[in-house]
């Protein structure tokens, strides 16, 4: 796939890679957010509903692209009674995650949360401008975009067993799916060990996410790490029964002559029996008087070349 793109200088909205990257947001809530975002203030203070009309989303369509934001965590709505008896719905969206008890302290400032890559403004007069070309050092520190941070990796030394690097691993990835349970680096590796019992007992790293993350409380996580390390302890599932140990293996004896009655045979003796099964069978059914073995013909030359 090739690709051609040009950084507009101007009419353009800065976007997270979480929101456009999200994989719990469908494309209509993504492309509602993003439109939200670039309003002017005099036209954001109309209903969601009549901005999602003006994309042509409408019925179904608008209904689960307003799900999706409210589980993400980016829609956030109070309905409330007014003096004269009328209800109304107070919105809040936001191109962050929010818990409810964010959501709520931003409503009662009345003031919009500002992102942390915005600065006041330099206080004083503009520099003269001097016209011509900056230094090649200096253009290219201006135009090239800042890397995005780059996710923790556990150690990779091969010393600690490997069910701790994939349960630290799993630990800091929560916060891409809930922004209340983003976890240090350090936090991650206490409560690695906890979670590696899970995967010793069976688990996969997909389950012990999900039980991590379903049905967090209504009011929000105050401490992500009190949270994990309750949810790790008391929810930790039975070990798996141990298999019984494998039963001593029989040892293979040779073949004996069998002492019961008829001509010679054979048999594998199990223990330390000395007739074979359908001997002991015959001589348990019906009681025979034992015969005379009969002499074999090589017994009959031996003493015929004895007694020449």
């Amino acid at each position: 796939m090739f690709r051609h793109a040009i950084a507009p200088l101007r009419r353009y909205t800065k976007v997270s890679h979480d929101v456009v990257r999200h994989p719990q947001l469908n494309s209509d809530a993504k492309v509602l957010l993003l439109y939200i975002q670039g309003l002017p203030e005099a036209d954001a203070a109309k209903p969601l509903s009549e901005h999602a009309a003006k994309l042509g989303l409408k019925g179904r369509a608008y209904q689960r692209a307003k799900q999706h934001l409210v589980a993400c965590g980016y829609l956030h709505e109070w309905r409330w009674q007014g003096s004269g008896g009328r209800w109304a719905t107070d919105q809040l969206l936001a191109n962050v995650t929010l818990t409810r008890e964010e959501a709520n302290q931003l409503r009662e400032s009345g003031v919009s949360p500002e992102p942390p890559s915005e600065q006041p403004p330099t206080v004083g007069e503009p520099d003269e401008r001097i016209v011509g070309s900056p230094p090649k050092e200096k253009e290219q520190e201006k135009t090239l975009p800042h890397p995005p941070p780059e996710e923790h990796q556990p150690d990779g030394d091969g010393d600690g067993p490997p069910e701790v690097a994939e349960a630290e691993r799993v630990l800091l990835s929560l916060r891409h799916t809930h922004r209340e349970l983003l976890l240090g680096v350090r936090e991650a590796r206490g409560l690695a060990e906890a979670a590696a019992e899970w995967l010793r007992r069976g688990i996969p790293a997909g389950e012990l996410r999900r039980a991590l993350t379903a049905g967090l409380p209504a009011g929000g996580v105050r401490s992500a790490v009190g949270f994990l390390r309750h949810r790790l302890v008391h929810k930790l599932p039975a070990a798996a029964p141990e298999a019984p140990p494998a039963a001593a293996a029989t040892v293979a004896r040779g073949l004996v002559i069998c002492e019961g009655p008829g001509d010679d045979h054979v048999f594998r003796p199990v223990g330390d029996e000395t007739h074979c099964g359908p001997c002991r069978l015959g001589a348990a059914a019906v009681p025979r008087p034992r015969r005379t073995r009969a002499v074999s013909w090589r017994t009959l030359v031996e003493e015929a070349a004895g007694g020449a």
